[in-house]
């Protein structure tokens, strides 16, 4: 049955709004009579991919928000994957869920996903009518849940998997914040020190015939620059950031981006952990839910933000539709860490694939951690002592003339 979002007016003349279910709008009118309410706008929930104009669904795209980020995706599936397995049904869990909601915009994500799988639908059918919330890979785990009877189970392993990927994108974002600040403010103090300080100083010498200082000729020659050059310098940084963007929009291009960014040293090593524990981590959460071992490996290929990363991933699936074994498939791939080769060969062996791609996705994200703890480690005294020196420099040219000037005054 169709959900409709109403706004109506009650006895004393309040506005009420909410969600309704109805056959048609008609019928959810007469409903909100009988419940002593005066309709004044009834409109259908529907989904993103219900037919509509392509200008509205660009405008959706640019100018709103999803309803749900990374952390309130894990924390409503933590909740669904709590009410399902204590063996509340899955319709009384949306239902609880919706009146729940304090926010209108997923109030109405979760009426229309409620009044999909009462019409009938499954739970992945509902969730895939909205691709901008809900990703394929959310939605293939789901139906792989649904399939097995293990839905309850699937969601608790989804929901972990969920908050393990935020708590590593929340310490690498912790790891590069300070670093990105220091950064920020000494290329701004600089700035200021080159572009206004250094100048005043100038004046106050001009006059004078004395040869002012190598250091402080340079430092008013770099000042020269910033002050009549500094908005081309700006301006040519957009332009080659903007080029950039759309160069990397070509595959061959933005595969090569990738690859050489896989070999700068420290970084390289991070990105490359960071994307296989992210596959390991995918691929082990698939195969517990039971889907292929084809379709979990496209699947967690598609989850790499790195090109060339992808390009060995999708390699590596027509390795083992070929026949070869996942573990010596990953192996030929040396851009992939040997841990996740190892890991799977175990899980081979043994006939535990899952629990071992797991062990392994545990052990690359510590990694990435701990290289990415120590990289900032590094990188804060080395800002700041280089931040100092700049300074100095700048200090330096300043006092330079006057200490000149002091000692012909004597």
């Amino acid at each position: 049955m169709p959900a409709f979002t109403f706004e109506a007016l009650d006895d004393q003349g309040n506005t009420r709004k909410g969600v309704i279910e109805g056959e048609s709008a008609r019928v959810v009118r007469g409903l909100l009579r009988a419940q002593s309410l005066v309709p004044m706008n009834v409109e259908p929930v529907v989904g993103e991919s219900s037919n509509g104009s392509s200008l509205n669904s660009l405008n959706k795209t640019l100018f709103t928000s999803r309803i749900f980020n990374s952390t309130g995706l894990s924390i409503w599936t933590r909740q669904i994957a709590g009410l399902v397995t204590s063996g509340l049904p899955l319709e009384r869990a949306l239902t609880a869920l919706t009146d729940e909601s304090e926010d209108d915009r997923q109030r109405n994500l979760l009426a229309s996903l409620r009044a999909e799988v009462n019409a009938g639908s499954t739970f992945a059918k509902a969730l895939s009518q909205h691709p901008r919330e809900f990703s394929s890979i959310y939605t293939a785990v789901i139906g792989a849940g649904e399939q097995s009877g293990s839905l309850g189970q699937v969601l608790e392993r989804l929901a972990d998997d969920l908050e393990e990927q935020q708590a590593l994108k929340s310490k690498l974002i912790g790891a590069a914040l300070y670093p990105a600040i220091v950064t920020l403010v000494a290329i701004v103090i600089v700035l200021f020190l080159v572009g206004y300080v250094v100048p005043q100083v100038a004046n106050v010498f001009a006059g004078t015939k004395r040869a002012l200082p190598f250091l402080t000729v340079a430092m008013l020659a770099i000042s020269d620059f910033v002050r009549s050059y500094g908005w081309l310098v700006f301006l040519a940084i957009i332009v080659a950031t903007i080029g950039s963007k759309i160069a990397l929009r070509n595959d061959d291009v933005r595969e090569k981006f990738d690859a050489a960014w896989l070999n700068i040293p420290l970084i390289g090593k991070l990105a490359r952990g960071y994307n296989a524990a992210r596959f390991a981590s995918t691929l082990a959460m698939l195969a517990t839910a039971g889907v292929p071992i084809l379709k979990s490996l496209q699947a967690a290929a598609m989850t790499l933000n790195n090109r060339a990363m992808r390009a060995d991933a999708l390699d590596a699936l027509v390795m083992v539709r070929e026949g070869a074994p996942l573990a010596s498939a990953i192996a030929q791939k040396k851009r992939f860490p040997g841990i996740v080769s190892m890991f799977a060969r175990l899980g081979e062996q043994t006939g535990q694939l899952p629990l071992m791609l797991s062990r392994a996705a545990k052990q690359l994200s510590a990694e990435v951690q701990r290289r990415a703890m120590h990289l900032a480690t590094f990188l804060e005294p080395m800002l700041i002592v280089t931040m100092g020196l700049v300074v100095m420099l700048i200090v330096l040219a300043v006092l330079l003339p006057i200490i000149q000037l002091n000692q012909l005054v004597k």
